[in-house]
C-alpha cells in the first residue's frame, strides 16, 4: 500500500507529464545588410516555408525590424536558432535569429 507522500508524488509525476510542452516563438530580425533574398532562403531551408509565407514574413522583418517563423518546442527552437546563426554566419551575413518563450 503506498503511502500519502507516495502518492502525491505519483500524482504531481502524472500532472507534470500530462502538461504540454512550452512552446517558444522563433524570430528573425532585422538589420541593414542582410539580403532580402537571403531571408527568404533561410526561411524556406530551415522553416520549410513556401516562397508566399516566406516573402511575407521577410517583409515583417524588414518593416516591423522583426518577424515570427515559427513556434516549437524548446529542443526545436533552439535547435533552429543555431542552424540559422550558423548558415548567415558560413554566409557572411549578420542576420539574428532569436527565440522567446509563447
Amino acid at each position: 500500500m503506498a503511502t500519502k507522500i507516495q502518492e502525491d508524488r505519483q500524482l504531481e509525476a502524472l500532472r507534470s507529464k500530462l502538461q504540454p510542452p512550452r512552446m517558444y516563438k522563433v524570430m528573425l530580425l532585422n538589420d541593414d545588410y542582410t539580403p532580402m533574398e537571403f531571408v527568404i532562403t533561410v526561411l524556406q531551408r530551415f522553416f520549410s516555408l513556401d516562397t508566399e509565407q516566406a516573402t511575407r514574413i521577410m517583409l515583417k522583418v524588414h518593416n516591423e525590424g522583426r518577424g515570427v517563423c515559427g513556434i516549437f518546442p524548446r529542443d526545436i527552437a533552439a535547435t533552429k536558432v543555431e542552424q540559422v546563426g550558423a548558415y548567415a554566419l558560413q554566409h557572411q551575413h549578420p542576420l539574428a535569429c532569436i527565440m522567446e518563450e509563447n
